[in-house]
């Protein structure tokens, strides 16, 4: 066999194994072997060279097993670590998370809507910096990282197009991250990491079809197909509110002009549907109006894709089934079946978990590649 044959050969191997340790509890070399389809004196090789460069614990078997004592092997969930950030338009969020996802270090700052491009990069680095420092993980030991950002994203990690915040179509993102990190960075739509968030840790958790509605200011849609986040050919899928004959771009006016007749100042979505619940005429009308207008695009999804879940999200899903009970009755003369409903139990923080997701799997990717050795660990 050719060195070059052999050296991908133990390459696959070890990942073979890696992926064994990453995705489960503690193993015995025997229980490794087994599963890997690998010789017990191949695998211990493998499990050496893993423990010397960091990438796995031990610990003693416990007593009572059969046969001779022995140790099992685990994988060290702080050996590497990833940062999520969540730009919006008047919060900018970070987190550090180790392997297992578990945040270590967490900030959020304030922003003005009005801020141009260069204030909010500037922010959203001080963000991430505040974020580090909570955690104690430096910037060269972010193994990946994900930003989610309003708007389109084109594949290099450019704002393709954002009409939300002043300045920033166009924007380099992804050349932005790189000047302060060294790990992968990958940049995507805030509602696209949002369906992800809900896929891992929300409430579409084991569910393969899922659309995700954003709800506030602006109404977009992420989309989960088999599983897998689904972009399209150009990272624009769920832009369905770019149609002028779609209500999207008007839905959320209804609940902003109520506020504004009852002197609210800002968007405040929930103190509407609180006040249609409680009977108010000129509310119930603007909750309806809205229902209607986002049941259109909802509509049009739902017969597209036949999800199995329509996730609520954002600022108005605050509402609860204050917003359930109204856009299930908008949807009914549009669905041939009305779609499951339910609102996200992840809050201001869905996109920033989807994120950190986003980030976990582009880690793996990296480590899991079979051109290049495995690298030593970042965190």
């Amino acid at each position: 066999m050719r060195s070059g044959d052999t050296s991908l050969l133990r390459r696959q191997n070890t990942v073979a194994v890696m992926t064994l340790l990453r995705d489960g509890d503690p193993r015995s070399l025997t229980d490794l072997a087994a599963e890997a389809g690998l010789s017990r004196p191949t695998v211990e090789g493998i499990v050496e060279s893993l423990d010397a460069a960091g990438w796995i614990t031990s610990v003693a078997a416990p007593a009572g097993q059969p046969g001779r004592p022995g140790r099992l092997y685990g994988f060290r969930d702080d050996g590497g670590h990833v940062l999520g950030i969540d730009i919006g338009s008047a919060t900018i969020r970070a987190a550090v998370a180790d392997l297992s996802g578990r945040i270590v270090g967490e900030t959020t700052r304030a922003v003005s809507p009005e801020d141009g491009r260069a204030a909010r990069l500037s922010a959203m680095h001080k963000t991430a910096r505040a974020a580090l420092r909570k955690a104690g993980v430096t910037a060269d030991r972010i193994g990946a990282v994900c930003v989610g950002t309003t708007g389109t994203v084109d594949a290099d990690g450019t704002v393709g197009l954002s009409d939300a915040l002043p300045d920033w179509s166009g924007v380099d993102l992804a050349g932005a991250i790189r000047e302060q990190y060294d790990g992968a960075v990958v940049i995507e739509n805030d509602c696209h990491l949002a369906a992800t968030a809900e896929a891992w840790k929300g409430v579409a958790t084991g569910l393969g079809n899922v659309v995700y509605i954003h709800c506030g200011h602006r109404t977009g849609a992420g989309i989960l197909i088999d599983g897998r986040l689904y972009r399209g050919a150009h990272g624009m899928s769920g832009e369905i509110g770019a149609l002028p004959v779609i209500g999207w771009h008007r839905a959320a006016a209804h609940l902003t002009e109520y506020g504004r007749a009852t002197g609210a100042k800002g968007f405040d979505a929930k103190a509407v549907f609180a006040a249609a619940a409680a009977g108010d005429a000129d509310a119930e009308r603007a909750v309806t109006r809205y229902a209607a207008d986002l049941a259109e695009g909802v509509a049009a999804l739902v017969l597209t894709l036949d999800p199995h879940l329509v996730v609520l999200g954002g600022g108005v899903s605050a509402a609860q089934d204050d917003l359930v009970r109204p856009l299930a009755a908008a949807l009914k003369p549009l669905c041939l079946r009305v779609p499951e409903l339910a609102i996200s139990t992840l809050g201001e923080r869905t996109v920033l978990v989807g994120a950190l997701k986003h980030a976990l799997d582009t880690f793996d990717a990296e480590l899991y590649r079979l051109d290049e050795p495995l690298a030593r660990p970042r965190g």
